[in-house]
């Protein structure tokens, strides 16, 4: 049954049939019969396996009704940039009645709202063409609201276009500075005033034909989507009221179906969702293209993607799947993502297309040595709560994160380290069976992790095996993009006092189970094979909780010591998803905390502050937090030419953004793995939170009477 818990978008066994429905020779009226049969069919499964498996034991009412409406608005139309304020009235009348539909099976916001969609897009293309070959007055002091959640539904066609005129200038604007600094990093003054091609005039065409081609080719996707896409997002967000990571996904392509499962890409190594109308990058696949590149991280959105030196293509309101096949290609290609970062600003992130690099993805460590007292510390770094599943199922003895583990504690108790340092940031998960094991590690045993059904029978994991791999004080750096498992084994450290916490505010806070049904289970209804293929639900059925009686949903892991994060003003975790399960209790099981006397964690706090508030690197971080959490408040750009070029330098300056134009080669050689080794050692004895957590080690040495004293056994 463990292996039912993997990740924190967690799948369990189930292959259904890909494909289409039938080409059948339909009329329009039998067409129309046949999706309604089929979107009937849909309700009542959906409806079903919800209401039977669904942790929350939501009910489909009103109350659910309007939570589905509301996620329904925003995928529609969430940056407001078609629909107007008597479109939303005309729809807001389906609030109140996704529950009725879904009930009776009997569909009707999709068609309603996919027919005002498309005479709005259509209205909006032609209107796109009008505004760009107007001219733009870059001298103006006026500005566009980027944030859509600051903005109203436009009152008319008038306001409309208005947002419209705003929002393509500001896009021109961009790509003629962008075309600018290209010509001043590629060529002379006096080579360029000679080229007609490139005189600032013909740069500024040059710019407006390039927005005018993305538009184009965007408007084109939003119009070639087919009546069952809008049926498919419309179950989605019903599913996605009951909690964030209950959804529906309908039939594709088996390579379709393998991103809604793995979510990895395999071009890139990133998992991507499609959220609100943008594609948002959820997790870095450690060892992948956009892992070793550095640029690209969660939470970032995706707003265009270009092919080595083509250019962006837009996807803000495309499907994940079209994003995908772009973002897709072969080894050794280039693909330049447009990004937005959480507090606003941009960045060109050019990324060498690869496959995943195994060794980067596994458990590795090293030595510290802390210069001024001369102590040694062994450092671990846990990417992923990695296991071979398949290899084990055959009968064989597959790779794992606990091996792993326990095989770099042997390696640093034979260098004898004076404490360790435990690394789980970035870490979103992997396999509960790992995360008990890894637990097993450094404590005597005992129970590690409660886990609870929608029945309220809890199950408790333990670490049955007595004996520990490694007695010393132990310190564990988390950061909010720690998850899942990786919050397991901090909660469960934590709670037995075997580890001191430090990190950001809290973790990600994933605490729930997910399982997948396939809705073409053939004992479901009679007759329904003409309708396949049907898709699949992913749903919430668990929920993790903490041997101490807390879950780890919602709240994540709050660290015992929590530092300066440079990342501080990003909304990310659970506390920050629309409808995400609510934090709460159950009753703690007995189990035995780590028995080391000696240990002020007041003290130990009040350490940590001193160095922290004076330690420069740490001052820079507090700093540039402020500076972006600033930043991120101001959504209101400019549209002024001279402001724009200001706000560029700046972001130079404090290196917020690289110089545009630069593309990355793939790595060649043989010396390859060894420079990314090199690289990596000298990242790790220069992060200041492993500094910070060495000389947290060495309070505790000195609080416990072991300073200078091997904590080995």
């Amino acid at each position: 049954m463990i292996r039912a818990w993997l990740k924190p978008f967690l799948i369990v066994a189930l292959v259904f049939t890909l494909g289409t429905p039938p080409a059948l020779s339909f009329t329009a009226q039998e067409r129309g019969d046949y999706l309604a049969q089929r979107t009937k069919l849909l309700s009542y499964l959906i409806r079903q396996q919800l209401t039977n498996n669904h942790y929350s034991q939501k009910q489909i009412n009103d109350e659910l009704s309007l939570a589905a409406f509301d996620l329904y608005l925003k995928q529609l139309d969430f940056q407001k940039r078609f629909l107007l304020k008597k479109d939303i009235a005309r729809l807001r009348s389906f609030a109140t009645r996704i529950d009725d539909e879904i009930n009776q099976g009997v569909i009707t916001l999709p068609r309603v709202s996919a027919d005002i969609m498309n005479q709005r897009i259509a209205l909006v293309k032609s209107m796109v063409g009008e505004i760009l070959a107007e001219d733009f007055d870059f001298t103006l002091k006026e500005g566009v609201e980027t944030d859509p959640e600051k903005l109203e539904y436009c009152d008319d066609i008038e306001g409309l276009r208005d947002r419209w005129r705003k929002a393509l200038k500001y896009q021109v604007l961009s790509r003629y500075l962008n075309l600018l600094e290209d010509e001043d990093d590629s060529e002379s003054s006096s080579a360029k005033a000679d080229d007609p091609e490139k005189t600032p005039e013909a740069l500024l065409r040059k710019a407006r034909e390039k927005v005018l081609k993305s538009h184009e080719d965007f408007f084109s996707r939003m119009l070639g989507e087919t009546e069952q896409d809008h049926y498919d997002r419309y179950f989605n967000v019903v599913t996605r009221a009951f909690d964030p990571h209950t959804n529906y996904l309908p039939p594709r392509q088996k390579e379709d179906f393998d991103i809604s499962m793995r979510g990895s890409l395999e071009g890139i190594g990133a998992t991507l969702k499609e959220e609100d109308g943008y594609i948002k990058v959820v997790q870095i696949i450690p060892g992948s293209a956009a892992y070793r590149q550095g640029q690209l991280h969660a939470e970032d959105i995706i707003l265009a993607v270009a092919q080595a030196g083509g250019e962006p293509v837009d996807i803000t309101d495309t499907r994940i799947r079209d994003a995908v096949s772009l973002i897709r290609g072969k080894k050794g290609t280039v693909v330049r993502l447009t990004v937005k970062k959480p507090d606003g600003s941009r960045l060109v992130v050019p990324i060498v297309r690869d496959v995943v690099q195994i060794e980067e993805s596994f458990v590795k460590s090293t030595t510290l040595t802390d210069e001024e007292s001369g102590r040694t510390y062994g450092y671990i770094k846990i990417p992923a709560f990695y296991r071979d599943f398949e290899k084990t199922q055959n009968g064989g003895k597959g790779r794992n994160s606990t091996d792993d583990v326990r095989a770099e504690l042997i390696k640093l108790k034979a260098g004898k380290v004076d404490g360790l340092v435990l690394d789980l940031r970035n870490n979103g998960g992997g396999a509960l069976t790992d995360a008990v094991a890894i637990t097993g590690l450094f404590i005597d045993s005992g129970p590690v992790v409660q886990v609870r059904n929608s029945n309220g029978k809890t199950q408790v994991l333990s670490d049955e095996e007595p004996g520990v791999e490694y007695d010393g004080p132990i310190v564990v750096l988390v950061n909010q993009f720690s998850a899942s498992a990786s919050e397991i084994l901090a909660g469960a450290l934590q709670d037995y006092g075997r580890a001191v916490v430090i990190g950001g505010q809290h973790t990600h806070g994933k605490g729930t189970v997910q399982a997948m049904i396939d809705l073409n289970y053939r004992n479901a209804m009679p007759n329904m094979e003409k309708y396949s293929p049907l898709g699949a639900l992913k749903v919430t059925i668990q929920k993790f909780y903490r041997v101490s009686g807390g879950s780890t949903q919602y709240r994540g892991v709050v660290p015992d010591i929590i530092l300066p994060d440079r990342l501080k003003h990003l909304k990310t975790g659970e506390q920050y998803i629309d409808y995400s399960l609510p934090w709460d209790t159950v009753g703690s099981v007995k189990y035995q905390r780590w028995n080391e006397r000696g240990i002020d964690l007041g003290a130990l706090k009040a350490n940590s502050e001193r160095r922290v508030t004076a330690d420069e690197e740490f001052i820079e971080v507090a700093e540039a937090a402020r500076r972006a959490g600033e930043k991120m408040e101001q959504t209101l750009q400019s549209l002024n030419i001279e402001d724009l070029r200001r706000e560029r330098e700046e972001a130079k300056r404090f290196g917020d953004k690289t110089v545009e134009g630069e593309t990355p080669h793939p790595d060649r050689g043989d010396d390859a793995a060894g420079k990314a080794a090199e690289e990596w050692l000298k990242a790790v004895k220069e992060d200041p939170y492993a500094g910070e957590a060495m000389a947290v080690l060495g309070d505790i040495l000195l609080m416990t009477g072991k300073d200078k004293v091997s904590a080995t056994r």
